[in-house]
């Protein structure tokens, strides 16, 4: 079924809906999902295709386990895509940490969709992002998923980055918006200043529409 957006979720995005399910080939340190203790192994819920997602809405797909990691099935992701074109008066959110994949089913995809990545830093923390692709391999792929398609950026959670750098590999993606979050699961992140943050906002708001999450006052106090 398709859940209403709450919580820490995009102001933007009305529901969420999830065909893949259980513990993401990620594993990132922080990830909200593991609050909930250990996931049953990942698998597809046929159930959600006889979900009726309506119209009109902005629905984040995946919002639970990353559906574009490299262990997720050709067929589950189409299933997805198939049943999403099937509503095709909504718009739809897909966010992931391995944007390379989006580019084999790109073609698949309409016009309502936005393409997204998740980029926390331009730094690597391997102990952190885990089986993560490192930030400069997500930035490679979006420069090229681009050229086709809308795509948005979000960083969070935020973590101490390298400013000119930072803003660098974020332009050359083109992100028609960037939405900034900070960590609400006391992980104990290396996090920026105030005064980092605000910098970085400032420049992104020179070429792209800049988003700041509820969580983000956190760290502008």
């Amino acid at each position: 079924m398709i859940n209403e957006s709450k919580g820490n979720m995009y102001e933007f995005i009305t529901h969420t809906w999830n065909t893949i399910k259980g513990e993401c080939f990620h594993g990132c340190s922080y990830c909200y999902m593991k609050r909930w203790g250990k996931q049953r192994p990942v698998r597809f819920d046929e159930k959600e295709l006889k979900t009726d997602l309506g119209k009109g809405n902005f629905i984040f797909v995946g919002s639970s386990c990353d559906m574009w990691a490299k262990n997720i099935p050709e067929d589950w992701i189409l299933s997805t895509l198939r049943k999403c074109y099937d509503h095709n008066t909504n718009s739809y959110l897909f966010q992931t940490k391995n944007p390379a994949r989006f580019l084999e089913f790109q073609h698949f995809v309409f016009y309502q969709s936005v393409f997204c990545t998740t980029l926390e830093t331009n730094r690597d923390y391997p102990v952190i992002m885990q089986h993560s692709p490192s930030p400069g391999e997500r930035i490679e792929a979006m420069i090229r998923v681009a050229k086709a398609r809308p795509t948005f950026l979000t960083i969070e959670p935020i973590m101490s980055f390298d400013h000119s750098a930072f803003v660098e590999m974020i332009e050359v993606c083109r992100p028609k918006q960037v939405n900034i979050g900070a960590d609400t699961g006391k992980n104990n992140l290396p996090e920026p200043t105030k005064e980092q943050i605000q910098r970085l906002i400032e420049d992104l708001s020179g070429f792209t529409i800049v988003h700041q999450k509820p969580n983000l006052k956190r760290l502008l106090k």
